[in-house]
């Protein structure tokens, strides 16, 4: 859904459409499909069960979203538990607009060039939702930015500085983009405030190059992680991957080598679910046993903590995961 002349209008998804800001972008990112689309689907199992969305603190979250043009990955990415999470009151902002300049193939975020738009009053807008909202945890995420010079990290910083501001206390967590694997750009965003950095592998090694945008990679996001580590060596650090697309549990051990080899504290485990039938076919659903072996297998290499389910995202619960283990600040 879009608007013209305040208008709203329908986009199929797949579809080019002009934005609000004038420039072209391609709903929920991946182009129209005709042979993903003809693909049989698999039928969702019981345990995919997601809260509908509704009641009064859904309502008063979903106002002050809109009232403060924010966008929120909870809506952009189609996630299951915005019910559940805007339902509690919280949210994961997702900061320099809607529309992101790469085109993975399992994310419904609108893609095309925004040609260095930026919010100048986003910084501000955020951090007084922040505190409308009452948050002691807030987790802000964002597109990727390719079209500026520094993928957009001084404004996620600045962003960053504003809700330290006025919510001092409120723990912030970013789960940035990979920003080229810049390292002064990772820099920019680490030396903010910022108290956890998240930077999401998504999938093993070998399927990298079909799930993912051709600019991101599986060794540019460890390096990522890796320098956050070195630049502020007492952050908490954290990854997603998301399972069912095709891997099996001796890459996804792996997975969990390489990040703990790079001490990285908490990874989550999600079910891949579909977006469109433009995006990758889901190979299979992983049962709620095998998400609580991954939980144990990653628990054994040391991480701080590991949230495994169907229906997990990489902000889920985030304030849950940080304070269980009662990780300093």
């Amino acid at each position: 859904m879009t608007e013209f002349r305040g208008i709203p209008v329908v986009v199929r998804t797949g579809s080019k459409y002009k934005t609000a800001h004038g420039f072209t972008a391609i709903k929920n990112g991946v182009k129209h499909n005709p042979e993903r689309q003809t693909a049989a689907s698999t039928p969702k199992p019981p345990w995919l069960k997601a809260r509908f969305p509704g009641g009064a603190k859904y309502e008063a979250v979903k106002t002050t979203v809109r009232t403060h043009r924010l966008a929120t990955v909870c809506e952009e990415s189609m996630c299951p538990n915005i019910g559940e999470c805007w339902a509690n009151g919280t949210a994961t902002l997702m900061l320099m607009g809607a529309v992101c300049t790469r085109s993975c193939q399992f994310c419904a975020v609108d893609t095309g060039n925004p040609g260095g738009w930026l919010d100048p009053d986003e910084a501000e807008n955020c951090a007084r939702s922040v505190e409308l909202m009452g948050l002691k945890y807030v987790v802000l995420t964002s597109v990727d930015r390719d079209d500026l010079e520094d993928g957009g990290a001084r404004h996620y910083a600045s962003c960053i500085r504003a809700i330290k501001q006025r919510c001092p206390e409120t723990v912030v967590e970013a789960l940035t983009p990979d920003f080229r694997g810049r390292l002064a750009d990772i820099g920019a965003v680490l030396d903010s405030g910022v108290d956890v950095f998240a930077q999401n592998l998504e999938t093993v090694e070998r399927l990298t190059r079909r799930v993912r945008d051709p600019r991101a990679g599986y060794a540019q996001t460890l390096g990522v992680l890796g320098h956050a580590k070195r630049h502020r060596p007492g952050i908490v650090t954290k990854t997603s991957l998301m399972v069912g697309l095709g891997e099996t549990e001796e890459e996804l051990v792996r997975a969990l080598d390489d990040l703990a080899a790079i001490g990285v504290n908490i990874v989550t485990f999600g079910q891949y679910l579909r977006p469109t039938p433009n995006h990758l076919p889901v190979e299979r659903y992983v049962t709620p046993q095998e998400f609580a072996r991954y939980r144990r297998l990653g628990l054994e290499r040391g991480f701080l903590e590991v949230v495994s389910g169907p229906l997990v995202r990489s902000s889920y619960r985030a304030e849950r995961a940080f304070a269980k283990n009662n990780v300093g600040l």
